[in-house]
């Protein structure tokens, strides 16, 4: 699966990972999957300004493709957002000078859909929590779009928060119920009903697709199981995912030749995290084959930012002026993206596409495919009308 990019975004969405405070993890409800996965976007979103702004917005249809469905089904992501207005989040805790803090709150205080921008808050006490770098868990934004469970990935989400010391702790099993968001389901009060249908499925989807591999341990007081714990340990075969820092990307092949060329550290992980592996490392090879370049790294960023290959690049000078100058129109569009609209762009045009060889030439030639080049301009001129209006008509 495509990774979320994330330098180059506005605010918070630069990074991979949501610092998501023990507080909401622990209290974040009966939520769905979808649910789960759209707070901890809306986190990450609001995140840098979640104590000095009211308010946060962020595009609606890259809203959607960030957590994996159907841009166009604003219906379901109405449902979810309401979802998380009518979820109540609790803390209890206690405050840096040791004295006990109660708190509720909803999820989100508020939000709505106009425009094609989904505008939403948190009320000042739970923004408050939510910022707190003192506790707090990071979730991959990456990982967590792997997960088809809900209650995988609030396993994930309860567990990852206690990797470095190898062990949740024991949970008696009403509060394991409840970070599960089954409390108040008679048919789970039962170990047996529990352990089958929530605990082994959980288990084995985090053990699979995250970068923590969790084992369940228990108590009992006589032949009851009254108390659970997890034992944790990193996933080597899946540390890579775990980019919060990068640490993961520096130690890969393509990270390595980006060294090579003269890319700086932070650039190298920034278009690793962006493009991915496969399209950087399409990238280099056709830069490699170059000659009389003077900047490599300079031409490899056009590359990059540019997603053209040699075919593409040799494809649009031949172009007749007028359809030269619409691509122009395009790829300066596409330059103005942030890179996670880049990637929901692609995926919709995709999307759009009927037929295999069209989505070929698409993802070998990017916004200058030339099998494609109607369905481009009629696509860019629906996401920015009058595109062309100036443009040289053939």
């Amino acid at each position: 699966m495509d990774e979320i990019p994330r330098d180059q975004l506005p605010g918070a969405l630069r990074r991979g990972a949501v610092k998501k405070h023990v507080a909401a993890i622990h209290v974040s409800g009966k939520l769905t999957l979808l649910q789960r996965k759209l707070s901890n976007v809306l986190l990450l979103n609001a995140y840098d300004t979640l104590v000095s702004r009211q308010k946060h917005q962020i595009d609606a249809r890259t809203l959607c493709l960030m957590i994996g469905y159907n841009s166009n089904d604003m219906e379901t992501l109405k449902q979810s957002l309401k979802g998380l207005a009518e979820t109540v989040a609790e803390w209890d805790m206690l405050d840096e000078k040791g004295q006990q803090e109660w708190g509720v709150s909803s999820l989100l205080s508020y939000a709505k859909l106009k425009g094609g921008i989904c505008e939403y808050a948190y009320s000042p006490a739970l923004a408050e929590k939510l910022h707190d770098p003192k506790v707090f868990a990071l979730i991959n934004l990456n990982i967590q779009r792997r997960f088809t469970s809900g209650h995988a990935l609030a396993l994930y989400e309860n567990c990852y928060r206690f990797v470095r010391t190898g062990s949740t702790g024991w949970w008696p099993l009403d509060l394991f119920r409840r970070l599960m968001g089954l409390d108040g389901s008679s048919y789970y009060e039962t170990f047996k009903h529990l352990n089958a249908k929530v605990i082994k499925p959980a288990v084995a989807e985090v053990n699979k697709t995250s970068n923590i591999i969790v084992t369940p341990e228990t108590r009992k007081q006589g032949r009851v199981v009254t108390e659970i714990r997890f034992r944790i340990k990193e996933n080597p075969q899946l540390a890579i995912l775990d980019i919060d820092d990068g640490e993961g990307m520096r130690h890969g092949a393509v990270y390595s030749r980006l060294r090579e060329h003269g890319v700086s550290d932070r650039l190298a992980r920034q278009w690793l995290s962006v493009h991915g592996e496969t399209q950087v490392a399409a990238k280099l090879d056709y830069v490699e084959t170059r000659k009389n370049v003077r900047s490599k790294v300079g031409y490899l960023s056009a590359a990059l930012e540019g997603d053209f290959t040699e075919e593409s690049a040799e494809a649009a000078p031949a172009a007749p002026s007028a359809n030269t100058e619409r691509l122009k129109r395009v790829l300066d569009m596409v330059k103005r993206r942030t890179p996670t609209q880049r990637d929901a762009d692609k995926r919709m045009f995709l999307g759009q596409l009927p037929d295999e060889a069209s989505r070929q030439d698409f993802e070998k030639h990017g916004w200058m495919s030339p099998l494609n080049a109607r369905r481009i301009d009629a696509f860019w001129e629906e996401m920015e009308p009058g595109l062309f209006d100036e443009a040289v008509q053939s």
